[in-house]
């Protein structure tokens, strides 16, 4: 079966990029015409080191016609006149980060909270992200979702909803069906044993 939103992948970047052949393997990846957000995601480099990647992960994002996300830090997203910037619960304060960024995107995590989605709701944010769904390597799950919480959100809130964790290709279909609206997925293209990243989001429908 055919997903019908063709753009549903919010494709996240590895902890940490090494080499140019990421870059090569991004676009590629971009090219599959299957990913409309793209967040950057290092959080153990310096704040140069992650603008000078930016900086090229944007051209290639512009390429694509691809969003770029920086997670964290509005003043990065800012610097490299990023689309957006992604805040955790304990990042800076939406509406500070409003000011700094203006009318660019900023999303949420909101954990499996409906409370949580209400408030960034309210808060004027362009997206929340929900999750885990499933295991994930990507980081340690402290809060669990599940398909209740997310139908429960999607009726109570106006915003698009991008679920997170662990999402493969043989779980992916059951979000989509269910009204996520976006798929948070980096493991599965970055981290695949058996495909490289450009089969691997090919194989998501």
């Amino acid at each position: 079966m055919k997903i019908q939103n063709k753009k549903f992948v919010y494709l996240i970047s590895p902890n940490q990029i090494k080499n140019n052949s990421f870059f090569i393997n991004l676009n590629l990846v971009l090219k599959s015409n299957k990913v409309c957000f793209f967040q950057l995601r290092l959080k153990n480099e310096s704040i140069k080191k992650q603008i000078l990647i930016a900086k090229k992960i944007k051209k290639i994002c512009k390429k694509n016609r691809v969003k770029l996300i920086i997670n964290d830090n509005p003043y990065i997203a800012k610097r490299v006149d990023a689309d957006g910037c992604h805040l955790g619960q304990k990042d800076m304060n939406i509406r500070k980060a409003k000011i700094i960024l203006r009318n660019k995107y900023i999303g949420i995590t909101c954990h499996n909270s409906l409370k949580l989605a209400k408030n960034a709701y309210l808060n004027d944010a362009s997206y929340v992200a929900i999750g885990a769904f499933y295991k994930t390597r990507t980081k340690k799950v402290k809060h669990k979702a599940n398909i209740k919480i997310l139908k429960q959100i999607k009726k109570s809130i106006n915003l698009p909803v991008v679920a997170i964790g662990g999402i493969n290709e043989k779980n992916y279909k059951n979000l989509l069906l269910n009204k996520a609206d976006f798929l948070a997925i980096s493991s599965y293209i970055w981290k695949n044993k058996k495909l490289k990243p450009h089969q691997a989001i090919e194989s998501l429908e």
